[in-house]
């Protein structure tokens, strides 16, 4: 190529939906158009000669009816436009249907069809500085809604998408748990360690390790969460067994905390929800009531798919004390930072473990 001759380069055309301004005023002036259609058609109807006045008149109704619908579609391209909830093509689409309306409101009145013309604007290309400047703008209103939803919530995106699942788990399976709202105290009772049985009774102690006295907790229901493996039991030197949470126990205490509408009102309500599950897996009523009795386990699919949400604060936290570990690990030292020295040794614990493996009920407590 000669070194005279001038490199042409051309400006790279995006597509993209129209600006919403630009589909607000395309919505306008097709909705002017079909109603002054609409109007020429009546002064047609008007003026005519009794011979044709049928004709007219149908395509005056005709080009009324496209025109309310055309001006009705502008409308709603300006209400779309100032809705952030709707999504960014909706004032586009609202244009679109607005030049159909006036296209067809126009043929209907034997007029010109102008308003096509419109389309164009409508599907014009972006040009690469228009597209820039609509995807820089994009990205602004996203971190702005961003910004708000941490700030209600407290989580990225990633967590509530999390969140929003779990619910829908929740959903799901608390209801087939039989549960009542005692059940759901019995569990937040272990999950705060205080939890403990001792000759014959649960109680929830005054605090860690004070395994005397304390606040009464129905037996019933915590010798089922038990049985049913919700809750696990470790043996002190005293006898005493303080009761936790297990991996299943802590789930299902997470979705009956995100769908409290489905836990029963009543132990007789949540019996009868287990007796009419298990109705057709026994033919002998003994057996039917037994099982109805037990408390299912977590379906395996909630367990697997639950996540816990982790909030901005936690993940902070989580990312100082990575960086205060990978910083000891590789020879640093932090001022301050002393290893906690506990000068109370815990007396030994023993695991009670189930007497069957392979079963889905524990032994009892005591």
């Amino acid at each position: 190529m000669p070194a005279n001759v001038p490199v042409v380069q051309h400006e790279v055309a995006h597509p993209g939906d129209p600006s919403p301004q630009t589909c607000i005023q395309v919505a306008r002036q097709a909705a002017i158009l079909a109603v002054t259609a609409a109007d020429d058609a009546m002064t047609a109807m008007c003026r005519s000669r009794s011979g044709a006045a049928a004709r007219l008149e149908a395509a005056m109704h005709a080009a009324h009816k496209e025109a309310v619908e055309a001006e009705r579609w502008a409308d709603r391209a300006e209400q779309y436009a100032d809705d952030p909830t709707m999504p960014s093509s909706a004032p586009s689409y609202c244009a679109r249907e607005a030049v159909g309306h006036a296209v067809r409101a126009q043929s209907a009145a034997g007029a010109a069809t102008t308003a096509a013309d419109l389309r164009a604007e409508l599907e014009r290309k972006l040009t690469a500085g228009e597209y820039a400047e609509r995807e820089t703008e994009r990205r602004r209103e996203e971190a702005e809604r961003e910004a708000e939803e941490r700030a209600a919530t407290g989580m990225d995106a990633d967590n509530r998408d999390r969140a929003v699942r779990n619910r829908y788990l929740a959903e799901g399976h608390v209801a087939e748990l039989g549960w009542t709202a005692g059940h759901v105290r019995v569990l937040e009772a272990a999950e705060s360690g205080r939890l403990y049985w001792r000759e014959g009774a649960a109680r929830q102690a005054a605090r860690r390790g004070l395994w005397s006295g304390g606040r009464r907790v129905s037996r019933d229901r915590t010798e089922a969460l038990f049985a049913a493996r919700f809750l696990v039991a470790v043996r002190q030197d005293d006898g005493t067994r303080v009761l936790t949470p297990s991996p299943m126990g802590q789930v299902a205490l997470e979705l009956a905390r995100l769908h409290p509408a489905g836990l029963h009102d009543s132990e007789q309500a949540a019996y009868e929800s287990r007796f009419a599950r298990v109705r057709r897996r026994h033919k002998r009523r003994d057996d039917q009531k037994a099982a109805a009795r037990a408390l299912p386990p977590l379906d395996s699919s909630a367990r697997n798919l639950y996540r816990k949400p982790v909030t901005l604060t936690e993940q902070r936290a989580r990312a100082e004390r990575d960086t205060v570990d990978r910083w000891e690990d590789e020879g640093g030292h932090c001022p301050g930072a002393h290893p906690a020295v506990n000068s109370v040794t815990s007396p030994p614990v023993r695991l009670i473990l189930p007497l069957h493996r392979h079963t889905a009920v524990q032994p009892a407590l005591w």
